[in-house]
């Protein structure tokens, strides 16, 4: 986006200020932004509605616009629905002539009448004090990241007794040094509607917490792209290069078979060129998201795949849950919010995964995991595997002498143990990265089976007839209430403490 060349100019100091635009409400939905063409090259326009968007931050909506119309730039955006007394924050920059023009820190009210009220707008600062669901948690405690320290890391840390804290990110900012955005339009391998990026909208730090949100596809675009447009992120450089051309992850085009664009933008972060841990505890302290199809997961995945691959080398499934209320499965028991699992996934290839033998899921009697911030973990060493949430065992794994092959049942396969040259723990012997991502539909996780308020809108991997049901889905996200983060997951820690020498 623009707003990423802006911070970059050498030439900031030069830039000057360019007229207000004219904001015009849409009756039943939507806003339209005019403004006046002054001979400028580009327009780049970022507004949220009813929240902050201080400075040159990206907004809750951000656009370039790229065409002009009878003398003036004009945005259109009929997603969103305008109520009386709604506050639209926004700033705009342009360029002309290669100079850059600038209007911050703006607002405009609508009042009940729908007509446009110009309303000053105070500076404000973020408030420095921590989420008060987690006034326990302290922040710039001593990290350890595997030898490596990181621009958030106040010093290492070398253990003298244990439990040793050796990794602790209270998220007071971003570390892109440590959090690795995956950038792929293949989702996680399940055809999921979501494609990954690394947007502020979707990934974001607030007050201590980290965000990760889904969007709408057609809140950066618009709906007639999902249809015929084309999204190609192979990308040039070492951060924005496409992380997994898998499930045609890295270039997509709207119409191709009937198919439309990944409806959804979200978020996946990755620790593997920050963090990497073998045994000791990992613990995130997070609130889920609440709305219809979405999947949140904080899971742990092999640094080098020293087995093979998946599910040869293994992958730890600290947290998977869906977002929907009232949501049951084909027992008729709790399958949604109010239930989260642990898995351990492995086996000697896709067609033989044995998770059925390591799983557990915890359900609440009241309540769901999206109403206050839970502590999720897993404490691993040479012998065992132990899934904890708020401190309670949910799941504990331990393979004894024959090793995981015999746990699995795989020693009465005839097959060869991929794990033999490994000691009993293996493939989890090695070393992980912790992942943390919001996903949304796909297959497999929502079994059709499964039941709720609202039926499944979709069968197999069709993202169309899921957008199509969107009247159904979206409003169960809230996305005007509480600038949509209840469709968030929130992240309050990641600690990683090394439990003996």
């Amino acid at each position: 986006m623009l707003a990423a060349i802006l911070i970059c100019m050498t030439w900031l100091s030069m830039v000057t200020s360019l007229s207000q635009p004219v904001i015009i409400p849409i009756t039943p939905s939507g806003v339209r932004f005019e403004i006046k063409d002054e001979g400028y090259d580009l327009v780049a326009l970022h507004y949220s509605i009813n929240k902050p968007d201080a400075g040159t931050q990206a907004g809750q909506y951000n656009f370039d616009l790229n065409t002009r119309d009878g003398g003036k730039w004009i945005h259109v955006n009929k997603a969103v629905t305008l109520h009386p007394n709604d506050v639209i924050n926004y700033w705009v920059y342009a360029l002309v002539n290669g100079r850059p023009q600038q209007l911050l820190d703006q607002s405009w009210s609508m009042s009940s009448g729908n007509t446009p009220r110009p309303t000053p707008r105070p500076v404000t600062k973020a408030p420095t004090d921590h989420h008060p669901d987690n006034t326990n948690s302290g922040h710039n405690q001593n990290i350890q990241l595997g030898g490596h320290s990181t621009s958030t890391s106040s010093q290492q840390s070398s253990c003298t007794s244990y439990p040793c804290l050796v990794f602790e990110d209270n998220f007071d900012d971003l570390d892109v040094e440590v959090w690795e955005h995956e950038l792929t339009l293949g989702g996680g391998g399940n055809w999921e509607f979501e494609h990954y990026t690394n947007n502020r909208s979707n990934s974001y730090v607030r007050n201590g917490i980290l965000y990760l949100k889904p969007t709408l596809t057609a809140d950066a675009h618009d709906e007639a792209f999902l249809e015929h447009g084309t999204l190609d992120i192979w990308g040039a450089g070492p951060y924005d290069t496409c992380t997994g051309n898998a499930f045609y992850g890295c270039s997509r085009a709207g119409g191709a078979d009937g198919h439309i664009l990944n409806p959804i933008q979200s978020a996946k972060l990755r620790s593997s060129r920050g963090f990497n841990v073998k045994y000791g505890k990992v613990e995130v302290e997070a609130k889920l998201p609440t709305g219809d199809w979405i999947w949140p997961a904080i899971w742990m995945m092999p640094t080098y795949d020293a087995y093979g691959s998946w599910p040869t080398s293994g992958e730890i499934d600290i947290m998977e849950s869906r977002g929907n209320v009232n949501y049951k499965d084909d027992k008729g028991q709790p399958a949604g919010v109010d239930r989260m699992g642990s898995t351990l996934h492995f086996g000697p290839n896709w067609q033989q995964d044995a998770w059925p033998k390591a799983t557990a899921n915890k359900h609440l009697n009241s309540g769901t995991f999206g109403d206050r911030f839970y502590r999720y973990g897993v404490e691993w060493d040479e012998n065992s595997m132990r899934f904890t949430v708020d401190d309670e065992v949910i799941l504990n794994v331990a393979p004894g002498d024959g090793g995981f092959w015999e746990y699995g049942g795989f020693d009465k396969s005839g097959m060869a143990n991929p794990w033999q040259n490994g000691n009993k723990m293996a493939p989890f012997d090695q070393k992980f990265y912790i992942i943390l991502n919001v996903a949304v539909g796909g297959m497999n996780y929502f079994p059709d089976s499964f039941t709720g308020p609202r039926p499944k809108p979709w069968k197999e991997a069709d993202s169309k007839a899921f957008w199509q049901a969107k009247n159904q889905w979206y409003p169960t996200w809230n996305p005007h209430v509480r600038n949509g983060e209840d469709a968030a997951m929130q992240i309050n820690y990641v600690k990683v403490w090394k439990m003996k020498p």
